[in-house]
């Protein structure tokens, strides 16, 4: 039976659980050329392992929610928690990249989770009048997480070695289950009501068909053509899905949100905006070591600028927002940002280190305000009752781009170096990619456009309805 201590001490597990999250995700790609060495592959086509984490992430975002009425959430956030540290475990254990991918699904799974999971049980376990004050816990880890992670990435694997990284997970992960069990009440509901298992399983197998298969274009896990034929399967199964989704009375995504101007907005065009966003942490620290020959704790010294750059944005969002609104604020910081990202593209090697730090600053303020706008904006007319669901669509659309994201520049520096005869990526090979990944965050600016002049403006002026 858990105590009875003060209200604040679920956020306080639950943000450690995120934190631990949020470090693991940024912590992998300063690694990612000394991984790539320990098993025999190019350091690009690891990019597997950081799809797979998204797919895993991803896939099973729909289902927490029931999964915590059904069972419990501290039952649910505990196997949460239980399962990332199985698969950290896994990834320190791995010997080739199959494996190592696996690994990193199913920290995916354990991910995808423990988040959800724990908002829930921070709704539940604190009063309403000090519920903003417990959800400002959560936004710590999201600050300090990006930052925290490359540098600790980078020195263990410059000065230990890089499989220390995943044991970090462990020590956390087990305390937090023991304080998870001691202090949080396994909340249940009376009746949670059927899952859409068919729905679920027809939309998370045509999602990791899909983005998989892109990734492994390239050939060097499984042959190109076996990789379009995943691509093809993957498609005509969520092509199934939105066909059986019209017909469903309570599928597990509901997609007539989309018809929703500001909630289209903030998932369609926020999803060309984040393909940019994905693949910047894993362009960057490539572009760092492998382009300009730098070692994995310096590029983390560098890469974690982009980080206290997203932490300024956030001084500077709401008055933004108030100021000019949620339209206009999203269409000229997406071009700001796509020419953020473009900029990482003209790092040369000798290249003054400090503008290389002042240029990676800067540009993470501009992707970091459109991040948050659009995570504001996309509620602006959605109903209280279907928060939940929306939520769970716009999350799964979120990470499927992010993933999208890294998966886009694999291909563009594959092909790149194809073309120009490189037997492996060189500097010269990385511009296109943050060219490419750029132009995606341009591409969003006509969806935006089409927001009405005041949309958002309740939130962004903070009235009341």
């Amino acid at each position: 039976m858990p105590l009875a201590v003060h209200p604040f001490i679920a956020p306080l597990i639950v943000a450690c659980a995120l934190f631990m999250e949020t470090v693991d995700a940024n912590i992998i790609v300063t690694a990612l050329p000394a991984m790539a060495r320990a098993f025999g592959h190019n350091p690009v086509t690891l990019n597997i392992a950081i799809t797979a984490y998204v797919v895993g992430l991803g896939v099973f975002i729909p289902i927490c929610g029931w999964l915590a009425d059904r069972y419990g959430a501290r039952t649910v956030f505990r196997t949460a928690i239980g399962i990332f540290v199985v698969g950290s475990l896994m990834c320190a254990a791995s010997t080739n990249l199959e494996l190592f991918t696996f690994a990193r699904f199913v920290q995916g799974v354990g991910g995808a989770m423990m988040v959800p999971v724990g908002r829930i049980i921070i709704f539940r376990a604190v009063p309403r009048a000090d519920l903003i004050r417990a959800m400002n816990y959560l936004s710590l880890p999201a600050l300090f997480g990006p930052a925290a992670g490359p540098l600790l990435g980078g020195f263990l694997t410059t000065y230990l070695h890089w499989r220390l990284i995943f044991f970090i997970n462990v020590p956390i992960g087990i305390y937090g289950i023991y304080l998870a069990n001691k202090y949080i009440a396994n909340t249940h509901e009376a009746n949670p009501g059927p899952l859409d298992w068919f729905g679920f399983l027809l939309s998370a197998a045509g999602a990791s068909l899909l983005l998989m298969g892109l990734t492994m274009l390239d050939g060097a896990l499984i042959s190109p053509r076996d990789a379009v034929l995943m691509c093809v399967a993957g498609a005509l199964l969520l092509g199934g899905y939105v066909l059986y989704a019209r017909r469903a009375t309570m599928p597990v995504l509901e997609l007539r949100f989309l018809k929703i101007p500001t909630f289209n907005a903030s998932v369609m065009g926020g999803s060309l905006f984040r393909i940019g966003l994905g693949a910047v942490p894993f362009l960057l620290p490539l572009t760092l070591q492998e382009g300009l020959g730098m070692s994995a704790f310096d590029s983390g010294l560098i890469t974690c600028a982009s980080a206290v750059g997203g932490t300024l944005s956030r001084l500077l969002s709401q008055r933004l927002l108030r100021r000019f609104g949620f339209r206009r604020v999203l269409m000229v910081n997406a071009a700001l940002a796509g020419l953020a990202i473009a900029m990482y593209g003209t790092f040369y090697p000798g290249m003054p280190v400090w503008v290389i730090w002042v240029i990676v600053l800067v540009g993470g303020i501009f992707p970091a305000l459109q991040f948050t706008s659009l995570n504001s904006v996309i509620y602006a007319e959605i109903q209280p009752r279907d928060i939940g669901r929306a939520t769970s669509l716009g999350s799964v659309v979120q990470q499927m781009s992010l993933g999208l994201g890294v998966t886009v520049a694999g291909i563009v520096l594959h092909l790149s170096a194809a073309l120009r005869g490189h037997p492996s990526v060189q500097w010269s090979d990385f511009w296109p990619a943050f060219l490419v990944v750029g132009l995606c965050s341009f591409a969003s600016i006509p969806i935006t456009r089409r927001l009405a002049p005041n949309a958002g403006d309740e939130i962004a002026r903070g009235k009341r309805g």
